[in-house]
């Protein structure tokens, strides 16, 4: 019963981790142009080429966190994803006034999820993915 209720946690847990990233991913592809702007703003070096590993990491990446396949590969690379992006598009440190406490709210959140993503590393999918269905 305890080990059913872990897996049930563990697949929330995927879930709740793979939905933002699915959500934004989903609008940074039917908005492409506009991602790479973002890119441009957030200061990203190679927005043409972040642009796409962007909306990799993000949809495909995601779901195979959400459906539990290569899950621990999938939240190793979506745990340095989230870190990079704290780093890289989250620098409150440079910043003042407004966009600094909302900069610095993006990045501790950011730090949250990896966080989050280390765990699902550890834990591996649980029984309900198909990591389980296949052995993996």
């Amino acid at each position: 019963m305890e080990n059913d209720i872990n897996d049930g946690v563990i697949l929330a847990a995927r879930l709740l981790l793979a939905t933002l990233f699915l959500i934004f991913g989903w609008r940074k592809l039917t908005d492409y142009s506009g991602t790479v702007t973002r890119m441009v703003q957030d200061g990203a070096r190679f927005p043409v080429l972040a642009t796409p590993i962007a909306i990799f990491m993000e949809l495909p990446v995601a779901f195979a966190v959400a459906v539990g396949v290569f899950t621990r590969p999938s939240a190793a690379l979506l745990a340095l994803y989230t870190l990079g992006t704290a780093l890289i598009a989250h620098h409150y440190w440079t910043m003042t006034g407004a966009n600094k406490i909302d900069s610095l709210e993006s990045f501790y959140k950011n730090l949250s999820i990896t966080g989050g993503f280390l765990l699902l590393y550890i834990t591996g999918a649980g029984k309900y993915s198909i990591d389980a269905i296949v052995g993996w």
